[in-house]
This record gives C-alpha cells, sequence and structure tokens, in this order.
C-alpha cells in the first residue's frame, strides 16, 4: 500500500468531498429520503458534519451557511427547484 503523508490524505479526502458535492448537485433527481433510504445519509447529513467540522475548528459557520456549501445554492432555493416525493420504494420488511 503506498504511504501518504497526513497531508497528502488530507487533500485527497478534500477532493474526493467535493466530487461527492459535485456529483449530487449534478443529481437533483436523487431525493434526499431516496439517499436516506438507501445509503443512510443525505445531503443534510453533509451539511451537519461540515457544521461539527466547523465548530470543532472555531470557525463561526451557521446551519444554513453549510446547506448552502453542500447544496451549492441556498437550502430553500434547492427545495423549490428540486425537491419532490421519494423515486424509490423500500419494501414494508426492510
Amino acid at each position: 500500500m503506498v504511504e501518504l503523508s497526513e497531508e497528502q490524505k488530507r487533500d485527497l479526502e478534500a477532493a474526493a468531498f467535493r466530487r461527492l458535492l459535485e456529483h449530487l448537485r449534478e443529481r437533483t433527481d436523487v431525493q434526499n429520503i431516496d439517499l436516506m433510504n438507501l445509503a443512510g445519509f443525505c445531503r443534510n447529513c453533509l451539511s451537519n458534519w461540515y457544521l461539527e467540522a466547523a465548530e470543532k475548528a472555531g470557525i463561526p459557520l451557521s446551519k444554513d451557511e453549510s446547506r448552502e456549501i453542500v447544496y451549492g445554492m441556498p437550502y430553500g432555493e434547492w427545495r423549490e427547484k428540486y425537491q419532490t416525493g421519494p423515486t424509490v420504494k423500500i419494501a414494508p420488511d426492510h
């Protein structure tokens, strides 16, 4: 396995996170409820984790600001443009 410095790990993790955000911004057809049902997390979870990291680092950031970072626009605007009902039906026994 390749030995990575802590800085390299951080940079690669940051790049992967930015790519994930880009992917989720492109896939507006995938609803948060679908993400929660299938993956156990959603865009709001990511924004909450971002906010927690900012708080731990002593960076003042609001919940609205962290959501705008994740969604790429104000959360209310995203909801108006893209939020619909769930697109994936989960069987009742799951």
